[in-house]
């Protein structure tokens, strides 16, 4: 098979690996029936969504496996670990496991939530060796969809236990568990290093597949807003996504289609000079050496000119005949202010700016979305329509980042990052207090979830690209796992102090209706994220020498 067509085939098996990976977003869609079946406090379920955030903590040892072993295996372990960390909770739940201390849960947690960090290491390594020259892009598009996995659970869930509460808890469960299996199954031939050496040539391609994510998004979010997802039936709109999630499969397709047809049209056009050659020599007399014929032949260049680049990238520059189009090979992905790793990363201050500003950004965000379940019952709302919501809206606010690369780099500029985080940082921080006015009809609920799905996604797409850019590529699958380890941290933090305040405003049960039972911890996010922001100008300020020198 030509490269180009493994190349394209290995994103959209890393679009279908991001669309299932998103498992820890289903938790608001089942914590509060888990919090009622296992009797647990508010304060216990705060716990185990901290215990989802905290497997992020070793999250590091997915990118350490990646530097050693295969990406097929790196990405079944993964899955794996999903499959026990979820599956025993939902055989629990059954009553097919017994006895299960609350410890136990905790800890089959933090596996579930390990497993993401895998998947997610495979997906970022494949993109930035097979597509080295917009890299950033494939990145951002394909994780996008992770945005999207609380939909697709959800649209599967409605088909199978429309009704029924305490059966759709557990179906979520079985899911988390066993999807992530087998799709990385399937896909685990695909995820691999191509050996390809130009990507930017096929801009109709990234334009159909943009187009086609988009459309995906906009389905999405139709089927999350009440007055339109009623027309569609549950089991219509979960084949309108699973339809959709395969469109992408065109684009190899038909890029490998063109090349064979090429290819077929070179070798005919081949023979025919063979054949002239053969004619005029034998006309003249002259003995026909076929084996000079063949060593001429454009089709062995054509091969040739994939094999030539290495896995890991030489550093040289080559430059085509055709211009404009100039193809710069290097072993970065795109320019960096210094490559470092973790130990010396650690001591630098731009880190621990971005790591703040990440704190009270994304991971407040995350937050916030494991409390939806009960944020959405304290105001009477069905939290399974905000959680799709959060996801159609993250879905948008991931895929942001790469439209904006794809049309800025076509310019020749190169965008600063951290004062793209600055104007995102800000409208969360807005939507927070937002949520603090009196509304009865709840519509400030669903904006604010909307504004802080798109801001948070679009800050975690741009965070791998800062990542890059701040510290480098060679050792971004630790560098970027140890970044990360805020979530758990925030998680246990931010996710504490608004159970304890949750509890005191509740009544006997445990349980606490109205505005009162988050205003106070929505203020202090509001300002945290303000904060949040401050930092992210400060770290503008450090690497905006940096990001004008890259204008061409």
């Amino acid at each position: 098979m030509p490269p180009i067509f493994l190349q394209w085939l290995s994103l959209v098996a890393m679009i279908l690996l991001q669309s299932i990976n998103g498992t820890n977003s289903n938790f608001p869609a089942y914590s509060s029936q888990l919090k009622h079946l296992l009797s647990m406090s508010q304060i216990q379920l705060n716990n185990l969504a901290f215990a989802s955030d905290a497997g992020k903590l070793f999250g590091w040892l997915s990118g350490i496996a990646a530097n050693y072993l295969p990406m097929w295996l790196v990405l079944i372990l993964g899955s794996s670990l999903g499959l026990v960390g979820y599956g025993v909770q939902y055989l629990f739940l059954i009553g097919r496991v017994s006895n299960l201390p609350y410890g136990a849960i905790f800890f089959l947690a933090m596996l579930a939530g390990n497993s993401i960090c895998w998947i997610n290491t495979v997906c970022y390594l494949v993109a930035i060796r097979n597509f080295p020259l917009d890299g950033q892009l494939v990145i951002g598009l394909t994780g996008s969809y992770q945005g999207l996995s609380a939909k697709i659970y959800t649209d599967i869930v409605d088909v199978i236990y429309p009704f029924s509460d305490v059966k759709r808890a557990r179906a979520y469960l079985l899911l988390s568990s066993i999807l992530p299996l087998i799709v990385s199954v399937i896909n685990a031939p695909l995820v691999r290093v191509i050996k390809v050496m130009k990507t930017k040539r096929a801009k109709d391609a990234f334009i159909f597949i943009l187009v086609i994510t988009i459309a995906t998004g906009a389905f999405a979010v139709m089927g999350s807003i009440g007055s339109t997802s009623s027309l569609l039936s549950p089991f219509a709109s979960a084949v309108g996504m699973l339809t959709l999630l395969l469109a992408p499969l065109l684009i190899p397709l038909g890029l490998g289609l063109r090349h064979q047809i090429k290819q077929l049209a070179e070798e005919k056009v081949h023979i025919e000079e063979i054949n002239n050659v053969s004619m005029d020599k034998m006309e003249s007399g002259v003995k026909l050496d076929i084996s000079e014929i063949i060593s001429e032949s454009p089709s062995e260049s054509f091969e040739l000119s994939f094999s030539s680049t290495s896995e890991e990238f030489n550093g040289e520059i080559r430059e085509s005949n055709n211009g404009d189009d100039r193809i710069r090979e290097t072993n970065q992905v795109i320019s960096v202010i210094e490559e470092i790793g973790v130990k010396v990363m650690l001591r630098r201050l731009n880190f621990w700016l971005y790591f703040f500003v990440y704190l009270f950004g994304v991971t407040l965000a995350l937050v916030f979305f494991n409390n939806l379940g009960q944020i959405a019952e304290s105001r009477g709302r069905s939290a399974s329509s905000l959680v799709s919501l959060s996801s159609s809206f993250g879905f948008f606010g991931r895929l942001v980042p790469s439209i904006v690369e794809y049309f800025v780099s076509r310019r020749k500029y190169m965008i600063s990052r951290p004062a793209f985080v600055v104007a995102l940082m800000a409208p969360t921080g807005a939507a927070f207090f937002l949520l603090l006015a009196n509304d009865t009809s709840v519509l400030r609920l669903y904006i604010s979830t909307a504004i802080i799905g798109v801001c948070s996604g679009a800050i975690t797409t741009i965070s791998v690209s800062l990542t890059t850019e701040l510290f480098g590529t060679k050792n971004f699958g630790v560098n970027h796992n140890v970044l990360v380890v805020n979530i758990p941290i925030g998680s246990l933090l931010f996710g504490y102090l608004a159970a304890v305040v949750y509890h005191k405003e509740g009544n006997a049960e445990g349980k606490c209706f109205g505005m009162e039972c988050y205003r106070k911890t929505f203020s202090l996010w509001g300002t945290l994220c303000f904060i949040g922001t401050f930092l992210a100008l400060i770290l503008y300020a450090r690497t905006r020498k940096f990001y004008n020198s890259q204008r061409s």
